[in-house]
């Protein structure tokens, strides 16, 4: 039996919609990069983008677990020197809540130009509403709550 290789003419794409409300922030995180990569379909092919577009609404209620929102700081650098510059979690989550759940999608998917072009079928929104509905997509639920 030979191995089976996805073309790109038979990638079909859907949409789906995901609510990040009372979701914790890690476990979320991986559902989102399996549907990003394309992981739950009996196509995937690891060197191909054959995932899907994901939306997620409500992104400013993720969780975390413990003492990590105390504790968590996200680091970022301007390029000059001195620039490195930290940013605590509940400043990173009242000011862009968007970032927080971007950052941990990104540490999860490949560091080359496929994870790039995934990362760009992410939508997140901080608000239940968004702009796709054009799209028809689908509600999808995590699977391990």
């Amino acid at each position: 039996m030979k191995t089976y290789h996805q073309k790109a003419s038979e990638i079909q794409r859907d949409w789906y919609v995901v609510d990040a409300t009372d979701q914790v922030l890690g476990r979320f995180a991986t559902q989102i990069a399996t549907l990003l990569r394309g992981k739950h379909k009996p196509t995937y092919t690891p060197s191909n983008d054959g995932g899907d577009f994901v939306v997620v609404v409500n992104c400013e209620k993720i969780k975390i677990m413990g003492r990590k929102a105390d504790q968590k700081i996200y680091y970022r650098h301007t390029g000059y020197p001195g620039g490195l510059k930290a940013t605590p979690y509940r400043m990173m989550l009242a000011k862009h809540p968007d970032r927080i759940l971007r950052t941990a999608v990104k540490g999860m998917l490949p560091k080359n130009r496929l994870g790039r072009r995934l990362l760009g079928k992410l939508r997140i929104y901080a608000g239940p509403n968004h702009p796709h509905t054009a799209q028809q997509p689908k509600i999808w639920t995590p699977r391990y709550s």
